[in-house]
This record gives C-alpha cells, sequence and structure tokens, in this order.
C-alpha cells in the first residue's frame, strides 16, 4: 500500500496550496482519510479527516474555516485545500487512511490504518 502525498512547496502567508494523496494497492472507498502535520521540533499532529462518504468532516481549531478536506473515490484520491496560510501551518504534511469513522482519526492516539509519506509545506511571512 502507497499513499503519496504532493502539492507541498514554498508560499507566502496568506497565500493558497493544495494538497493530494494518491492511494494505491487499496482502495479506500470504505475508508476515512486524513491529513496530519508535524513541524520541526514538535510532535505529529492532526489536521483534518473525511469519512468514506465525505459526509462528516473533522477539522482541528487551528485550520478550522482555512483548510478543506475532500476525496474522489473514483480516484483513490484525498485532497487538502489550505487557504490564508499562516507561518504556522508549516510542516511535513501526511496523509493516513483510517477505518470508517473521520472522528477516530481525530483522536490520541488516532486510529490510523496506513500512514503515507509526506509533503513539505513552507510558509514564509
Amino acid at each position: 500500500v502507497q499513499l503519496q502525498a504532493s502539492g507541498g512547496g514554498l508560499v507566502q502567508a496568506g497565500d493558497s496550496l493544495r494538497l493530494s494523496c494518491a492511494v494505491s494497492g487499496h482502495t479506500i472507498s470504505t475508508d476515512a482519510m486524513g491529513w496530519f502535520r508535524q513541524a520541526p521540533g514538535k510532535e505529529r499532529e492532526f489536521v483534518a479527516s473525511i469519512s468514506w462518504s465525505g459526509g462528516d468532516k473533522v477539522y482541528s481549531d487551528s485550520v478550522k474555516g482555512r483548510f478543506t478536506i475532500s476525496r474522489d473515490n473514483a480516484k483513490n484520491t484525498v485532497y487538502l485545500q489550505m487557504n490564508s496560510l499562516k507561518p504556522e501551518d508549516m510542516g511535513i504534511y501526511y496523509c493516513a487512511t483510517g477505518w470508517t469513522s473521520a472522528r477516530a482519526l481525530g483522536r490520541t492516539p488516532p486510529s490510523v490504518r496506513f500512514w503515507g509519506q509526506g509533503t513539505q509545506v513552507t510558509v514564509s511571512s
């Protein structure tokens, strides 16, 4: 199973980025999916998750109203639209598959089935 995250880069504060996570070797249509991030010197933290149907979405308080998670089960891909980026959003962003509950991915510890490799997001002030 491979989860390939892409779309990261260097942007200025206030800019937008759209991350993608393409999954191969596993069908995500019945899985919750999530995004996590890890800043230098900090623990990995939950960012957002989405249920298998897309009907339930969960966001961390720090990104609520600025980030939007979505999915395309036909493409086996999950997305994270990040608007109004701030320097504190900087880090390596990881995608993950869960089970059926989006909320379980937001718990501590998160109910993760597979982790993907990360993509770097750098936000300059």
